[in-house]
């Protein structure tokens, strides 16, 4: 079963110490918003050249091209609303958007193809069986292998690292894996399969702290021996940057359900675990965006590693153990906070993004304490994933 399967008001003073609330969410309201809030955005920006990514600091739209690592996620979110709100409209707009990412199925240049082209192209394809969109994401996942070499047994990420390291690979990059996957049961091409597993295995034993929080980025050299292990993204080389957990926790839960190989459950629960008992996460179970910032309770909040961790929660939360119920009622409780007005923007406010107050990299003075396209995309699949969940629950 893969991921799509498992899914059958911007405020002057935000009040990050609400409570949250043991009601329900309620979904069906959730994506209602969502749907106009896109709708908007679309109608300030219908250039499917220009993909919605963050607010600029003068406020405006920020945008990229189709070979940013983002590109997808609007596509993405887009099937995510039509799926829910059933909107011919909503239809049309994701083919749309989907299709603008096409010509990256080609790009060798990134690993970040499982974000560009399975998000949209993957959502896509489930919904409609569109013969069009799988033929892009085999060609997409054939251009990811490419960056895997046997001699270092991981996916290169990016091309260079501090004008030094010819062989960086970030945490994130756990997230193309379940593109490979796909790829491999449609495609009949077992080595897909091992390069994910080989990338996995390696990130394990090279990417993590004896706690189980884990290093942003580690520089390989020939033979697979590791030269440095640094970071880009969080506060400092041994600090555990919020969002690169959360991608790490995703990660590992999908290779359990990919592989089922105990070994993998075993370090999604221990990731979770240091996220969930972190004494830095705040009450409202919003991380701050590194569990090491120097001014917590100061230091702004990330809503997309909140997004993310919420929607790996509630898949691992599937698989059984004595934490089980933890980690869906801590699932839920941050998809509560995220639905609350903490951080869900105003009905055509926030550029029309539907959360707030994501960072980027504060440690590059990029997008911080900003609305981004990777959060709201998480936050409507783990929506999709919660109401799944809550209605197997119902029918006993």
């Amino acid at each position: 079963m893969n991921r799509f399967l498992l899914i059958a008001c911007l405020l002057t003073t935000p009040v990050f110490a609400q409570k949250t609330t043991t009601k329900p969410i309620d979904v069906d309201a959730e994506f209602a918003f969502a749907a106009q809030q896109y709708g908007r955005m679309m109608a300030a920006n219908p250039d499917t050249t220009k993909f919605p990514q963050s607010t600029n600091p003068d406020g405006s739209l920020n945008t990229r091209k189709s070979d940013w690592w983002c590109s997808g996620f609007f596509g993405g979110s887009l099937w995510y609303i039509y799926e829910r709100t059933k909107q011919p409209a909503m239809r049309d707009a994701a083919h749309r958007w989907t299709m603008a990412v096409a010509k990256e199925q080609d790009n060798t240049g990134t690993h970040d193809l499982g974000f560009m082209l399975y998000c949209p192209f993957g959502n896509g394809y489930r919904l409609t069986r569109n013969p069009a969109y799988k033929s892009v994401m085999l060609t997409g996942a054939k251009s990811l292998a490419t960056r895997f070499h046997p001699d270092y047994g991981v996916i290169k990420s990016w091309n260079k690292f501090r004008d030094k390291y010819d062989y960086p690979v970030i945490i994130d990059n756990m997230m193309n894996l379940e593109f490979l996957f796909w790829a491999a049961r449609e495609s009949g091409d077992k080595s897909l399969y091992n390069i994910a597993v080989s990338h996995a295995d390696n990130t394990i034993k090279n990417h993590f702290h004896p706690n189980y929080s884990g290093y942003h980025v580690i520089c390989y050299a020939p033979g697979g021996k590791v030269l440095a292990k640094l970071n880009h993204q969080g506060y400092s080389d041994e600090s555990a940057w919020s969002r690169g957990q959360s991608w790490a926790l995703y990660g590992y839960t999908v290779m359990y359900r990919e592989t089922k190989d105990r070994k993998y459950l075993e370090q999604a629960r221990h990731i979770a675990d240091f996220i969930l008992n972190n004494p830095n996460l705040p009450a409202d179970k919003i991380p701050y965006w590194d569990f090491n910032a120097p001014n917590i309770p100061t230091e702004e909040r990330d809503a997309s590693a909140g997004a993310i961790a919420a929607s790996a929660l509630l898949e691992l939360s599937t698989f059984g153990g004595p934490s089980a119920a933890n980690y869906y009622q801590s699932a839920v409780q941050m998809l509560q906070s995220l639905s609350g007005p903490a951080y869900r923007a105003r009905l055509g406010e926030n550029n029309n993004f539907i959360l707030t107050h994501s960072v980027g990299a504060k440690s590059l003075k990029s997008e911080v304490d900003t609305p981004l396209i990777y959060a709201d995309y998480y936050y409507l699949e783990g929506l999709l994933r919660y109401d799944a969940l809550r209605k197997k629950k119902k029918r006993g």
